[in-house]
């Protein structure tokens, strides 16, 4: 099939690029009360192409809908906000939606009935409100962010037993979420994620070599760079370049058993990604940073052996911890707000000791005695400083949480005080280092179209 507005054969790598690139300028991110109201009035303009129905409602009693665009033949599910800090997905997501919308061509090409769900977190997503229309400075981001512990994630709140890890707490969001799956058993499934800093990655659900060239070349064609360094677990496996599988709950079980290390400690369940596998669906992650930095994507190898990096990131990452946690234990006493900030950082913060412990004994593995890549030590370095802001942020969120309750003593003022230095002292030396750019919006929600456009494409088999 040859596009009527370009000549362009529909689905080949040259319309697929053509179409990422034409998303529009964009400021800032929604709110949720904004983005529900953009997506009544798709519905509203299109009574014939969509409707809505309520999958679920949050714990604090939002209703979540889902919106359902096209009559194809397949299922194609796309779900954003399963991190509630990552908020790229719901420009994509309204994307996608007014694309489908506005374009025959696209939807009888694609043949899929696709169901398109802008938030799964709206409670998530109003404690990150503060940051959404300045997602371009680090330090304000970080200051006012929010990230749920891994039980509370919609994304890793699906139930697992394997072993000793058990966990069956099934949020009444992911309830609604594993009742949409069971019921499309989607073709495709794609959950809307994003990263912080670096470069572009991807995860699928099942090796497809035909998507990794066209992978690679959507970030490139928006003048953004890869993320070749380290990837988020060692125990993925690496399909291409900054492309990897999703990999299983088991696989990280296995993984941190064989160290020696405690897998229990893992916290929360299982993934949508590993949910959907029992229905053969294809599922895709492109994860994305608001900053890019060129050296993501440099394979130089630098005079640091990858061990000698690993060991000392590690034990950068465990002091952080350490110091979170000795500032929560001798707050603790004296706190009284259950707020979601106290309970994530009460996840969160030992989580750093041990993912710094676990690092410094991988470091001792024969496969670390090599050579470091620049991209590898700019993941490694970068991961250390992004859980500082994020998590130190966090906990001075739930400090000052009390003290703007009138409820904190003098203790918690006190400690919140100390905080605030550290953490200043951090932000100082993350600004000192950041050589970043900031990347405009719409180049991120091109990324994220364009890999749904792609893997659409190689399901509905045109373009070829």
């Amino acid at each position: 099939m040859t596009s009527s507005t370009t000549g362009a054969t529909f689905g080949s790598t040259e319309d697929i690029l053509r179409r990422a690139g034409l998303v529009p300028s964009i400021d800032s991110f929604p709110l949720v009360d904004d983005l529900w109201a953009r997506f009544a009035l798709i519905a509203e303009q299109h009574p014939d192409l969509v409707s809505s129905r309520r999958v679920a409602t949050s714990r604090r009693g939002e209703p979540i809908l889902a919106y359902t665009v096209g009559s194809g033949s397949k299922n194609h599910l796309i779900v954003a906000g399963v991190h509630p800090n990552e908020p790229i997905g719901s420009w994509s997501a309204i994307h996608l939606a007014e694309s489908l919308c506005a374009d025959a061509e696209l939807r009888e090409a694609l043949d899929a009935t696709w169901t398109i769900v802008p938030s799964i977190d709206p409670d998530g997503a109003r404690l990150n409100e503060g940051w959404f229309a300045d997602s371009g400075d680090r330090n304000y981001y970080a200051r006012r962010f929010y990230r749920p512990a891994p039980e509370h994630q919609i994304e890793w709140s699906f139930p697992i037993d394997y072993k000793e890890l058990y966990f069956d707490e099934v949020l009444p969001e992911t309830q609604g979420l594993m009742r949409l799956i069971d019921e499309l058993k989607p073709a495709l499934y794609v959950s809307l994620h994003n990263g912080e800093m670096g470069g572009v990655y991807y995860y699928l659900s099942r090796p497809e070599p035909a998507l990794y060239g066209i992978l690679h070349a959507i970030p490139q064609s928006l003048g953004l760079p890869l993320n070749t360094g380290e990837p988020e677990s060692p125990v993925l496996e690496e399909y291409a370049p900054a492309v990897f599988g999703t990999g299983t709950m088991s696989d990280a079980y296995d993984y941190l058993e064989s160290l020696g290390l405690d897998p229990t400690e893992i916290g929360g369940g299982s993934s949508s990604s590993e949910y959907v596998l029992k229905y053969g669906t294809l599922a895709v992650v492109a994860e994305l940073p608001y900053w890019s930095h060129v050296d993501a994507d440099d394979q130089s190898e630098i005079a640091e052996s990858y061990a000698d990096l690993v060991t000392r990131t590690g034990e950068a990452m465990r002091d952080t911890g350490r110091a979170l946690v000795d500032i929560l234990d001798r707050a603790t006493p004296h706190l009284s707000l259950d707020t979601p900030f106290l309970y994530a950082s009460r996840a969160f913060v030992p989580m750093l000791v041990s993912m710094g412990e676990r690092d410094v004994v991988r470091a001792k593995l024969p496969e670390a005695q090599r050579p470091a890549t620049v991209a590898e030590r700019f993941g490694n370095q970068d991961v250390v400083t992004m859980f500082q802001l994020r998590y130190g942020g966090m906990l001075l969120r739930a400090l000052h949480a009390e003290i703007v309750a009138g409820v904190a003593p003098v203790a918690v003022h006190r400690l919140a005080t100390e905080l605030d230095a550290l953490y200043t002292k951090w932000q100082t030396d993350a600004a000192a280092a950041d050589t970043a750019q900031v990347i405009p919006i719409n180049k991120l929600v091109g990324v994220q179209y364009g890999t749904i456009l792609a893997a659409a494409v190689h399901l509905a088999g045109v373009g070829t």
